[in-house]
């Protein structure tokens, strides 16, 4: 039986670990159009899981790649890939990664970026965010982008002048349209496209801590937050900053595909935070107060809590999500009124 080998997780820089991945899937990213990608599809390319290696695995075309390949160009021009962001957003930079890409892995890379509600051509105002940057085999390229606050909606990677790319991650900050909201409106403070994030966890053995704040319901037991055994006393936690400060009306903990490992009791707690690092706030995450007393969890299932469920804290902009005493949780979805 052939073995799969997966790549090993990046050391993100502090930039790229602080924000979202606006080119995921998961926020409803999509690659649409390519200059050619007949080796493999460009749609590979965004996927969300790390990228593998399947030793003597070939299609119809040639050797089987995890990522988006185009063929050997016999010309003087290069090739490139156009993609849909997930959300409108600011983009702090990108990882271009070329895992197990070894000969076929472009020499270099740029990428070029657009606002516009609808699909940008050619003559539309690209403007160059990543310098062409020179790409090595088999490795992530954390490439800081000159953008300033300008948000985006649209990538086009340049690959120079062909070959293969594992995945493209493109890293920002989303740009709700809050104005067209109303402010008295009930609203998912939590979700990744509104500037919802993962500030930090005590483990994440399993699964993937950012699908705890995706759209949808989780496709299986992987797409969600999943701790190990905890085999000492104690319980596991996950924190989140909200995309905007807001009072919390009701919570939403979905324990989808989790039949034997699901949390057996869940609580929460939550603050008005106005400063300080990521490090600073798991400290003071101990002494925040309670936003929700324990309350039991079943397998496989939306828990919705509301209503006396809830204390009245006011405003609040971070929430730490405990688990009793480990388990997995799908989705989280935090909904308040934005003060």
């Amino acid at each position: 039986m052939r073995q799969e080998t997966v790549a090993d997780p990046p050391s993100r820089p502090d930039w790229a670990a602080r924000r979202v991945n606006l080119a995921s899937p998961r926020l409803g990213a999509e690659a649409t159009a390519c200059s050619d990608d007949f080796f493999a599809p460009m749609a590979r390319m965004l996927l969300d899981e790390p990228p593998v290696w399947r030793p003597g695995v070939f299609d119809e075309n040639g050797k089987w790649m995890d990522g988006w390949e185009s063929r050997r160009r016999r010309d003087a021009g290069h090739d490139w890939c156009v993609v849909k962001l997930g959300a409108r957003g600011r983009i702090a930079g990108v990882d271009v990664d070329t895992s197990f890409f070894t000969g076929n892995n472009p020499r270099a890379a740029e990428v070029w970026a657009v606002r516009s509600d609808t699909p940008p051509t050619d003559a539309a105002p690209w403007r160059r965010i990543v310098p062409a940057a020179a790409l090595s085999p088999n490795a992530h390229h954390f490439l800081k982008a000159e953008g300033g606050d300008e948000a985006y909606d649209w990538v086009r990677l340049d690959i120079l002048p062909d070959g293969g790319v594992a995945r493209l991650r493109v890293y920002g900050d989303p740009v709700p349209a809050w104005d067209d909201v109303d402010p008295a409106a009930e609203v998912e403070l939590s979700a990744l496209r509104n500037g919802g994030r993962i500030v930090a966890f005590n483990d994440a053995h399993y699964g993937e801590v950012e699908a705890l704040l995706s759209e949808g319901r989780g496709r299986d037991m992987g797409d969600g937050w999943e701790t190990r055994r905890r085999r000492e006393p104690g319980h596991d936690w996950i924190i989140v900053q909200l995309g905007a400060a807001g009072t919390v009306a009701r919570i939403e903990i979905d324990t989808a595909h989790f039949k034997g490992n699901f949390p057996d009791r869940a609580s929460l707690q939550a603050a008005e935070v106005g400063w300080g690092t990521d490090e600073s706030v798991v400290t003071q995450s101990m002494f925040w107060p309670r936003l929700m007393a324990e309350k039991p969890l079943g397998p496989d299932r939306i828990h919705v809590f509301s209503g006396e469920d809830l204390e009245s804290l006011g405003p609040v902009t971070h929430v730490k999500l405990n688990i009793h005493p480990d388990g997995g949780v799908s989705r989280l979805r935090i909904f308040g009124r934005r003060s």
